[in-house]
């Protein structure tokens, strides 16, 4: 399926954003990232972030919006052009501080850290812009002729730098986050944080591991549907099924693991309420299957809904 000109464009944000992330992570480091990383990384952001991505909005994003009413003089599309050439002095900075640590100037590490930080700080802040507020707009401003168009001029842009080039970059990025330091969004979070938000889902929460054992369960002291005590933790989840439904659970659960099936759903009738049950695979790197999530929710409410009702209604 062909992908939108802005789901393009949203997918290089969240590459490169990763590649920030993990090189942040080694800057932050004392000994730094190493030379073939930085060697790695001042290509990447000069001949795609800058050579190709940039290009992309400015060849053919930036001018069609132009011509659909947007101007360019004031407001966001005259915010995105100017930090579009704060970004580009900036990787002027960097990139011969880049090119001398890469070749094994270990002395140009602390004003290349703070090249880097400052670098990635504005093209992040850049990205949430252009992902909230301008391709938001832009959809007001463009039919899908436009954006077909548009999806064509970054397919020219691509082709213009070689075959396969977003692929090529794309790995390019994955090789510089896998010999960093690219940690899960979770990692900061204290525990009791990440306890309060799974108690706070509006939906309860059931996990067992990849021996079928009950590891956890949210909401252990508010009202649930299906009343679970501590009890359960480290029991067989055979043993908390009925054995008129266990050829079911272990078959969902083969399936699972053999990685033939990405749900499975059921819904009931409790007490004048709809509930929805779904059981879900959780996997680990390469697809390594670490156990199933079990999801419960009282959808009653939500069957009701109709018409909208917006995050600036009074009401909301």
């Amino acid at each position: 399926m062909t992908m939108r000109w802005d789901e393009l464009l949203k997918r290089d944000h969240e590459i490169t954003e990763r590649v920030f992330a993990a090189m942040e992570a080694r800057f932050a480091a004392a000994e730094g990232p190493s030379p073939e990383q930085v060697g790695m990384l001042t290509s990447y952001l000069q001949e795609y972030v800058e050579g190709c991505h940039n290009k992309k909005e400015e060849l053919h994003l930036f001018p069609r919006l132009e011509a659909a009413g947007m101007p360019r003089h004031g407001g966001p599309l005259a915010v995105m052009l100017q930090e579009h050439q704060r970004a580009t002095a900036l990787l002027a900075r960097l990139m011969p501080l880049g090119s001398a640590y890469a070749g094994g100037d270990r002395a140009a590490l602390a004003e290349l850290r703070a090249a880097f930080g400052e670098y990635a700080a504005l093209c992040k802040d850049h990205f949430w812009k252009e992902n909230d507020i301008l391709y938001p707009l832009a959809q007001r401003f463009l039919d899908d002729a436009d954006g077909e168009q548009i999806v064509r001029g970054i397919e020219a842009v691509e082709a213009s730098l070689g075959d396969g080039t977003r692929e090529r970059y794309h790995r390019m990025a994955e090789r510089i986050v896998a010999l960093g330091e690219l940690r899960d969004l979770s990692f900061g979070l204290d525990r009791e944080v990440l306890a309060a938000i799974l108690n706070t889902l509006p939906v309860e929460l059931s996990f067992i591991d990849h021996e079928d054992r009950v590891r956890y369960f949210s909401h252990e002291h508010g009202e649930k549907i299906f009343g679970r005590s501590r009890g359960a933790i480290g029991m067989a989840v055979q043993n908390c099924h009925p054995p008129k439904s266990l050829h079911l659970v272990n078959q969902i659960l083969a399936d699972f693991k053999a990685g033939c099936r990405d749900v499975a759903e059921f819904w009931i009738d409790i007490g004048g309420r709809k509930v929805h049950i779904r059981y879900w695979p959780v996997r680990g790197a390469g697809g390594r299957y670490l156990g199933t999530l079990e999801t419960v929710q009282d959808i009653t409410a939500i069957q009701r809904l109709s018409g909208e009702r917006r995050l600036l209604d009074p009401a909301a």
